[in-house]
């Protein structure tokens, strides 16, 4: 199949081109040492296996599915292109990006920062812009497919994680209400996407402000988990800077640990 050329700052239009535009995002994180690459190579995952699923026919409808998971990609996308261009992406993305110029912001809160902001936030709103304004009960199924496979990959990454942070099973120390660990988990995220979705499409057919507002005070208490990420509190915080001590400290060396590029995905088409 011959691959569509990428045009900077063009909209992804299929799942491919989504897989394309994450590779390349990938390869400069790695030459420039640049932290976005974490969830980036993370979301690489999450969006291959998606094909995989929509090849195989394992979806409901599988050109439903590409949509919901192109419109969700773009979502991530423009987000990096807008802090790239000193501009202001949501508030949940401005805390994800901000953290990664921390050094001492521990892998693990960088992948949750990531979650954080783009299920808690862009899924919802990626669910029903794909709805098109059909029932949304219809694109269910298919929104809870995509947080099932984000959950399973979410494991097998956590295998990558302990190699890149050896003392990070240090948290088990303190399953406490207060571990960032437990502020964010992939059921509570999906429950709440879809609630927030729920209000959203309410607000189609109203004017314009209500659909804004609704966005913007999600965005507000998003980006507001986020911040919290970043700060826990007590003991756990004492834990988390040993387990930086012993971190790996070169991100493209930690990128690389969980970008594991095949060429049977796809090939990056450089051409001008």
């Amino acid at each position: 199949m011959p691959l569509a050329k990428i045009i900077p700052g063009r909209p992804a239009q299929t799942i491919d081109e989504v897989i394309q535009q994450l590779e390349q995002l990938i390869a400069e994180c790695i030459d420039t040492n640049d932290r976005i690459g974490y969830f980036a190579a993370l979301y690489h995952k999450v969006t291959v296996r998606v094909r995989e699923g929509i090849l195989n026919q394992e979806f409901d409808n599988g050109a439903r599915m590409e949509r919901l998971d192109v419109i969700f990609a773009n979502r991530y996308l423009w987000a990096v292109q807008q802090y790239r261009n000193q501009q202001a992406p949501s508030g949940s993305w401005q805390a994800a990006f901000d953290a990664t110029q921390q050094r001492s912001t521990l892998v693990l809160q960088h992948l949750l920062l990531g979650m954080n902001a783009h299920i808690n936030l862009d899924l919802g709103i990626a669910a029903v812009e794909a709805a098109n304004r059909n029932d949304l009960r219809s694109i269910r199924n298919d929104f809870n497919a995509i947080n099932t496979i984000l959950g399973s990959l979410i494991f097998e990454v956590m295998n990558e994680i302990n190699r890149v942070s050896p003392l990070l099973s240090l948290f088990g120390f303190h399953a406490t209400n207060e571990s960032i660990l437990i502020q964010f988990s992939i059921t509570n995220a999906r429950d709440g996407a879809w609630s927030f979705a729920e209000d959203l499409s309410s607000k189609i057919g109203k004017p314009t402000w209500e659909w804004t507002q609704c966005i913007n005070n999600r965005d507000g208490i998003i980006q507001k988990l986020g911040l919290s990420l970043l700060k826990p509190k007590g003991l756990i915080r004492i834990t988390m800077w040993i387990i930086h001590l012993f971190e790996w400290k070169n991100p493209a060396r930690v990128i690389r640990a969980f970008y594991k590029y095949e060429k049977k995905y796809i090939t990056v088409n450089t051409e001008a």
